[in-house]
């Protein structure tokens, strides 16, 4: 009994210290991870580096929706209209010749405050937490105003009256709409259309698939046009057609009418001549029986304008 109590006890300390070793690890883990998060946010409360990683996730948004820059969409296009000038991230070109502005905008700052609250806290914090919230709406809200008075789409092409608001994270937006459900009608009245990337996503991939349809439908006009144009220009050469065989048959009327009169008319007096010397016989002449062939088809009796084609 001594010998297995102190079997158990040397396998308590062996598993007590790879646990001790896991927890430290663990803990090690939570530290790094922990000062890579702190890292992130503050660097995210710097509003170039916002701007930066707004742009990117709508560039990785616009790209995984199909769309190529310089074809589909260009990048930071000046844009000039009575409401001044402007720069919008980026305009999305759709089919037909119109376009489309949209701004990457990231209200992250006081979000990010609030994030660090627990959503059940109460007090002192549950009241900061509220405050915070409020003031993320308050940000959204003026980006809306900003956006609203650029006024982008007036300075475009057959541009639909909005702009898009790219908030490259759902949380801020969902935020925003818990704590303030009429923030979205506030934007769609300013002319502001706040999309997350799952919203944007699903936008630009119609717009991609649109293009899709509308090259489709640019060939088979392109097909049917030329369809047409090479009926109408084998009617006309069924038309050279007719006219080279009724050459051939005026030809062969015009033989065969040489050939009776050579025979009933020439010939019978050559032959009285003939009597007189024997010795050389004009052989008889046959006349074309053949005539050229008649193209019957109703294709080839079109009546259609000569192009000289």
């Amino acid at each position: 009994m001594q010998n297995k109590v102190t079997e158990l006890e040397s396998q308590r300390s062996l598993q007590h210290g790879e646990l001790s070793q896991q927890l430290k690890s663990a803990t090690e883990s939570e530290e790094r991870l922990r000062s890579t998060a702190e890292s992130l946010a503050s660097a995210l409360r710097n509003n170039s580096t916002r701007g930066v990683w707004g742009e990117t996730q709508l560039r990785n948004v616009v790209q995984a929706a199909g769309l190529i820059e310089r074809v589909d969409f260009d990048v930071q296009s000046s844009i000039t209209s009575d409401a001044g000038a402007g720069r919008p991230d980026m305009v999305v070109h759709l089919p037909g010749g119109k376009n489309i502005a949209v701004d990457a905008k990231v209200p992250f700052t006081a979000f990010l405050e609030a994030s660090q609250i627990s959503v059940t806290a109460t007090g002192e914090e549950g009241a900061r937490r509220e405050a915070l919230i409020k003031q993320h709406v308050k940000v959204m809200r003026g980006h809306i105003d900003t956006l609203a008075s650029k006024a982008y789409w007036a300075g475009l092409d057959a541009s639909p009256e909005l702009v898009i608001a790219f908030i490259p994270s759902e949380s801020l937006v969902s935020s925003a709409m818990e704590a303030d459900p009429s923030i979205m009608d506030y934007a769609f009245n300013k002319r502001v259309a706040l999309a997350s990337p799952v919203t944007l996503w699903s936008v630009l991939k119609t717009v991609a698939f649109s293009w899709q349809q509308d090259v489709l439908t640019d060939q088979a006009k392109t097909l049917f046009d030329l369809s047409k144009e090479l009926y109408q220009r084998l009617a006309t050469l069924a038309e050279h057609a007719d006219k080279l065989r009724r050459s051939i048959d005026g030809t062969v009327n015009s033989y065969n009418q040489f050939a009776n009169s050579l025979e009933t008319r020439v010939l019978v007096t050559a032959r009285k001549l003939n009597a007189l010397d024997e010795s050389k016989v004009i052989g008889a002449t046959n006349t074309v029986e053949g005539t050229p062939k008649h193209i019957t088809a109703a294709e080839m009796e079109l009546d259609v304008p000569d192009d000289n084609d």
